[in-house]
């Protein structure tokens, strides 16, 4: 079995495990070995402008906010750049700030009809540690994945 189809898997049975309502999840790591190596794979970051701008973005990723800063009011045009920029038929990861976000995405793209979606866990910035901070407890940033800033 290939390395592809064993990091498919175990974000598949995350999924079942979870009674999630897409394809998968997958940890920041697994989402960037298939961002490398899985023919037409995707990852689309769905952070505000503001966040990917002064946060920090991953090269490579297609940018979409679902949220627009600073009101966080939906983006009415998301749908309609997702499907302009990443074929239906694709295996698609979302990422957000901490995998709340590209969770509500994911499940909106798989109702849509994209076929293979999934979550990465974590997020960019990952989870809050017990002072409230980010960037400390997971994430793909912790991580070391590459990432680069304005």
């Amino acid at each position: 079995m290939g390395k592809i189809t064993e990091i498919l898997n175990a974000a598949q049975q995350r999924a079942k495990d979870l009674n999630l309502p897409y394809a998968g999840a997958l940890t920041p790591r697994e989402a960037y070995e298939l961002m490398c190596s899985a023919p037409g794979a995707k990852l689309v970051d769905v952070r505000t402008r503001a966040e990917i701008d002064w946060v920090g973005r991953v090269p490579g990723a297609v940018e979409i906010e679902w949220l627009a800063y600073p009101a966080m009011k939906l983006n009415p045009n998301f749908m309609a750049a997702l499907e302009q920029q990443v074929d239906k038929e694709a295996l698609v990861m979302f990422l957000c700030r901490s995998a709340h976000r590209s969770h509500s995405v994911a499940a909106l793209a798989t109702q849509a009809g994209y076929s293979d979606c999934y979550n990465v866990l974590e997020g960019f910035e990952g989870d809050r540690n017990p002072k409230n901070q980010r960037n400390k407890a997971n994430g793909w940033k912790l991580a070391g994945l590459p990432w680069e800033q304005s």
